[in-house]
């Protein structure tokens, strides 16, 4: 091998990525030097416990739990523990000591991404963090680099695998949701306690950072208006199926044009309807996808694993790839470009399509008691089916079953403003026709 400068690698963390990672920096040392231009030497990993188990069999004296020690003198840091704290004090540390760092910890960089950047920015350090959005996936960089002389109109992402496992086999299985979680938990795609995951906070982490990358603006992440899959059930699954539909768990990131010529942006995590012809919707198992919608590319499907040791590692080592690459060449780190500061609107002035279902008394005149209630809302009705429990639906199967003498209306919506839809369906569930709410799902993808 080549005479190549040396540079020393701290790793903050050996769970499921960070062991892999470290496997995978000692087992191609000599094809990842030559890639960067530099020999990669993995000084020490930094854990909590020394005598916890690992997924790979790395030499025991480079396991430390002075984690502080580790990083004085590291060129690169990558943290991989995960969390708030002390991962954001480490990061913070090692860019104060002059080494570059990378990232897969969404929670952190959602919740304190600007004191990140701006702390390299000073010292001229880069953060990189490819691996905190989609896993393998690789959609920091064509964000930030490939479309930055583009405009991004809107993105449209499946970025967290759990939910997408459970809705997927919903969807083809016609399962119930607490026996898919079950199996998802056993096969562990879904955490023991899954909360993050299943009411979308995950997910919601991952919108704030690809909006802040995609509109050049800072998105913190309580302006991520977010909604989980919990209340999803078999019927609302069949029905969407009738509608050629799917239900998935949606990241929207959207450029928005405003009354007075402005542009504003909203920023949402929600279960969705989308068309089955969509290349989303062929994304199935806990398989991620990001579609992008830009102004002078056009669409753009970015698919793969979103998690996963191994999947995940691959991205993490290409982002020290590129940090040993920018230790050769020299010169200050790129900052993030988030000046273009756009106002961040709350989920009231989005505009989508809807499908509303109801349980409606079983008599002459609801349907047309309904549609008035809708109208003056300022919500246009596109398709509207009645069933009664235990009746052939189209398509297969009979509709669920309802209370006795109540029928089931799915409606489908023209395009209406968020809180034009909210406030009429206020008014539904309080009209005395309407027994329940069952659901309200928006329609994106068009």
């Amino acid at each position: 091998m080549p005479d190549y400068r040396r540079l020393r690698v701290a790793l903050l963390g050996a769970g499921a990525v960070g062991s892999q990672v470290a496997a995978l920096l000692r087992l191609h040392s000599a094809e990842l030097a030559d890639r960067a231009g530099a020999s990669l030497e993995l000084a020490g990993i930094a854990v909590r416990k020394l005598d916890a188990p690992r997924e790979t069999d790395l030499p025991k004296e480079l396991f430390t739990t002075d984690a502080e020690s580790l990083i004085v003198g590291a060129d690169i840091v990558i943290e991989l523990m995960g969390g708030i704290e002390p991962a954001r004090t480490y990061l913070l540390q090692a860019i104060n000591s002059g080494a570059d760092v990378v990232t897969a910890n969404k929670a952190l960089l959602a919740t304190h991404g600007p004191e990140i950047f701006d702390a390299a920015d000073q010292v001229g350090a880069q953060v990189y963090y490819e691996a905190a959005a989609a896993g393998a996936i690789p959609i920091i960089r064509p964000l930030r680099d490939s479309l930055a002389g583009d405009r991004v109109q809107r993105i449209m992402g499946i970025v967290n695998g759990t939910t997408n496992y459970i809705l997927d086999r919903m969807d083809t299985e016609g399962a119930e949701f607490a026996d898919v979680l079950a199996d998802a938990q056993r096969l562990g795609y879904a955490e023991a306690d899954p909360t993050a995951d299943v009411e979308g906070y995950d997910a919601a982490q991952k919108a704030a950072i690809l909006a802040s990358l995609a509109f050049h603006t800072s998105v913190p992440l309580e302006s991520v208006h977010r909604e989980g899959i919990t209340g999803i059930d078999k019927a609302m699954m069949d029905a969407a199926r009738h509608a050629g539909l799917v239900i998935k768990l949606l990241a929207v990131c959207e450029r928005l044009r405003d009354a007075d010529d402005s542009e504003s942006i909203s920023v949402r995590v929600y279960p969705a309807l989308i068309d089955r012809t969509h290349p989303l919707a062929s994304v199935h198992g806990a398989n991620n996808a990001v579609f992008v919608q830009a102004e002078a590319a056009g669409n753009l499907m970015f698919y793969g694993a979103g998690a996963g040791g191994v999947q995940t590692a691959s991205a993490v080592l290409g982002d020290v790839v590129s940090a040993a690459r920018r230790h050769i060449a020299g010169g200050v780190g790129v900052g993030e470009s988030t000046r273009a500061n756009l106002a961040i609107v709350p989920i009231g002035r989005v505009t989508t399509r809807y499908q509303i279902t109801l349980e409606v008394d079983d008599e002459p005149g609801v349907l047309a008691t309904v549609a008035g209630i809708l109208s003056e809302g300022r919500v246009s009705i596109a398709t509207v089916e009645q069933t009664v429990a235990g009746e052939p639906v189209p398509g297969g199967g009979t509709a669920p079953q309802t209370p006795e003498n109540t029928a089931r209306l799915v409606i489908g919506t023209h395009k209406a403003k968020e809180q034009d839809l909210s406030e009429t369906v206020a008014r539904l569930a309080g009209s005395g026709v309407v027994e329940r709410v069952v659901s309200v799902l928006r329609v994106e993808g068009e």
